[in-house]
């Protein structure tokens, strides 16, 4: 996939999977909501939030780099996909959990029947407890079976 179909890839899938390195060196994989957050030239920039108390925020203090996949397709000719290894930028600035808070609030909100301002009052709740992560691209691969003919 050229730039313009990786971002529109991720634009329309919901779900990363984050594989981060544990303390006994193994991989540590789970899967997270996400926003795009931009590019850094033709390299997708991804946020996401998770509990500061977790483990995949503690292996990523420790190291900060990630891999990151996201994945399609019911059949072989279906199958899409894009991995990214990553530089992660842990934050536990408020404002800015928030911000990422808010932008998970605008992409999956729709999905609840609750409005936007009862989510966003129970993220502002939920943004004391986490940290924020900025998933900068620096290597992706990806496929399109379906270009395969």
């Amino acid at each position: 996939m050229d730039p313009t179909e990786v971002a529109a890839y991720l634009a329309e899938q919901r779900t990363i999977q984050v594989a981060t390195i544990g303390p006994r060196g193994r991989p540590h994989l789970a899967p997270l909501w996400y926003a795009v957050a931009g590019t850094d030239g033709d390299r997708p920039v991804l946020v996401t939030w998770t509990y500061a108390k977790s483990q995949k925020a503690a292996n990523l203090r420790r190291l900060p780099q990630a891999t990151v996949l996201v994945e399609s397709g019911a059949t072989y000719t279906e199958l899409r996909g894009v991995s990214m290894e990553c530089d992660v930028e842990v934050t536990d600035d408020y404002s800015r959990v928030l911000e990422i808070g808010t932008a998970l609030v605008d992409r999956y909100g729709p999905a609840y029947e609750a409005d936007r301002a009862t989510m966003l009052a129970a993220f502002e709740k939920q943004a004391t407890k986490r940290v924020g992560l900025v998933l900068t691209a620096t290597r992706v691969v990806t496929w399109d079976h379906s270009k395969m003919g």
